[in-house]
């Protein structure tokens, strides 16, 4: 009867007419399959448990060779399903309201979907970082070459513009793409849950943020070209002829603002990095409960290569920032509007030096200068931190700096106890010699000499051994309690070879004395045959 209801279920039931032809757009869910395999069962045959076994068999060796879709599943416990090239296949793969068994089959297709994401992601984030790059560097043409190329009448300040915000707009979309992949991700991290659960204050305040800070650049056009040339001062600026100075401050503030798009630098850090790579790295981190943020990332950056990331970063800071000086300052005509007096301007800011012999005069290029002040102190501290580290001893140099300086302090320590005896002695040699009052006095000051220099070499010495107990690490007193606790084991084991030879001896001594009573009772006998 199990044969027969098999074959009856391969050639009527849709399970087996859908599962043989699982291609790329079909498969079957492993845990509806279960229920299938339940309720055929109960309904007589006694093979259940490997009709469920050749299913899932089935259901695996198919979907690897491609991917799945589901199309709908209605409340009756009907899924409609793709199977072999076009044809929908309604399958009743459990009861209603029966809840089916998880497997291991949704947590692979989870991962490979996850895995997908998170590549889409790491592209998309170098794409938009790329693409902010590219605005920043137009910009900056736009900023040098303008009262140099563009005469009246020309387009090229239009050209830029327009390519300024053609890359603006293609920032904004990879900057959309980017968190859509992120909410997706984040739907398969929890479950498949609705999209709509992703979307908290704060993932909307983070996206709307990002859009206004990449939304920034300057859009004005500029028709006509005025060139304000001052011998002593810097490069001449594009003037608009419409709006006059108000344009000229709103292009400007807008120019500068357009450095905020680098914030796109530390994500691309974080995706692109081998701690965030490393299967090794996650699963330590995620049984110690560590998030992989940016944070985590730089300071292992900073662990591994102080000196390297702290020199980039410090040197792009000052082009960066003396740029944005020269930017500001070339609208009031000022010395430090040229690119050379604004790195001198910059450095010794940064550096918190400060001579005084230039300063900054808009309002602008005091506000860059405040903040590469404030930078400034910050990146000093950290360098002061990475040299310092540089120059501390390792563990090993520790101790034989330390123990070298324990045996200096323990020679010194004999002869200044040397010293105290033989100024003892002399003191004592004087006052049975009844010598004169002045050699007296004068063995007593070095007597009280030699005892203060013992006294102190002593509390030195103490202090120095202090130190070294306290730089007893924990693999160290590991070790000497393995030592101890294996010395006590052995002694143990000795023990006992000694209480078993002894009780070895005892059983003998027993059998010896038993042996001599019952000759010494046969000898009485003998001798004394009364006795019986």
């Amino acid at each position: 009867m199990s044969n027969k209801g098999e074959k009856d279920l391969e050639h009527n039931s849709p399970i087996g007419l859908c599962l043989p032809q699982l291609g790329r757009k079909a498969k079957t869910r492993p845990e509806r399959l279960d229920g299938a395999a339940e309720n055929y069962d109960k309904d007589g045959s006694g093979t259940g448990g490997r009709f469920v076994c050749a299913l899932e068999m089935e259901m695996t060796n198919c979907s690897l060779h491609g991917d799945s879709k589901v199309d709908s599943v209605n409340c009756d416990g009907l899924v409609n399903r793709n199977c072999g090239d076009s044809a929908e296949v309604s399958v009743p793969l459990s009861y209603p309201g029966k809840r089916t068994t998880h497997m291991e089959g949704d947590d692979l297709y989870r991962l490979r979907d996850r895995k997908f994401l998170l590549e889409d992601k790491k592209r998309l984030c170098a794409l938009a970082l790329g693409t902010a790059l590219l605005g920043i560097l137009l910009m900056i043409i736009h900023a040098e070459t303008c009262p140099i190329y563009y005469k009246p009448g020309s387009n090229v300040a239009l050209i830029i513009n327009c390519s300024i915000s053609l890359s603006t707009g293609c920032l904004l979309i990879l900057i959309i793409a980017f968190h859509y992949k992120d909410i997706r991700l984040f739907i398969i991290d929890h479950n498949q849950v609705d999209w709509r659960i992703a979307m908290t204050r704060h993932r909307v305040f983070v996206i709307t943020l990002e859009l206004l800070v990449c939304v920034i650049h300057p859009v004005g056009s500029y028709r006509e070209v005025g060139l304000q040339v001052n011998s002593s001062s810097s490069a001449p600026l594009c003037v608009s002829s419409h709006d006059g100075e108000a344009l000229l401050n709103l292009e400007l503030l807008l120019s500068v603002l357009m450095f905020l798009r680098l914030y796109l630098v530390h994500r691309a850090i974080l995706l692109h990095s081998k701690v965030l790579l490393s299967a090794s790295y996650r699963s330590i981190g995620s049984l110690n409960n560590i998030n992989f943020t940016f944070r985590f990332v730089l300071k292992v950056l900073m662990n591994k290569h102080p000196a390297r990331t702290l020199l980039v970063f410090i040197l792009f800071f000052w082009l960066t920032a003396s740029w944005m000086l020269t930017l500001c300052e070339r609208q009031a005509q000022a010395p430090t509007g040229h690119m050379d007096t604004a790195l001198w301007l910059i450095a010794i800011t940064f550096l918190t030096v400060g001579y005084g012999d230039v300063a900054p005069i808009t309002s602008c290029g005091k506000a860059v200068c405040l903040f590469t002040g404030v930078m400034g102190v910050a990146c000093t501290a950290m360098l002061v931190a990475i040299v310092t580290e540089k120059l501390a001893l390792n563990k090993g140099e520790k101790h034989v700096h330390f123990f070298m300086l324990d045996i200096q302090i323990s020679k010194r320590i004999r002869h200044a106890a040397a010293n105290v005896l033989r100024e003892c002695w002399l003191l004592h040699r004087t006052n049975l010699t009844k010598g004169n009052r002045g050699e007296h006095r004068r063995h007593q000051r070095c007597l009280l000499e030699a005892i203060r220099v013992f006294r102190h070499l002593r509390l030195r010495q103490r202090k120095l051994r202090d130190y070294v107990s306290e730089m007893v690490d924990l693999p160290k007193m590991q070790m000497i309690m393995c030592d101890l606790s294996a010395n006590w084991n052995n002694s143990y084991r000795e023990l006992e070879q000694r209480i078993l030879s002894m009780e070895q001896k005892l059983d003998e001594l027993s059998r010896c004395f038993q042996q001599t009573s019952e000759l010494l009772s046969e000898v009485l006998r003998h001798r004394n045959p009364e006795i019986r």
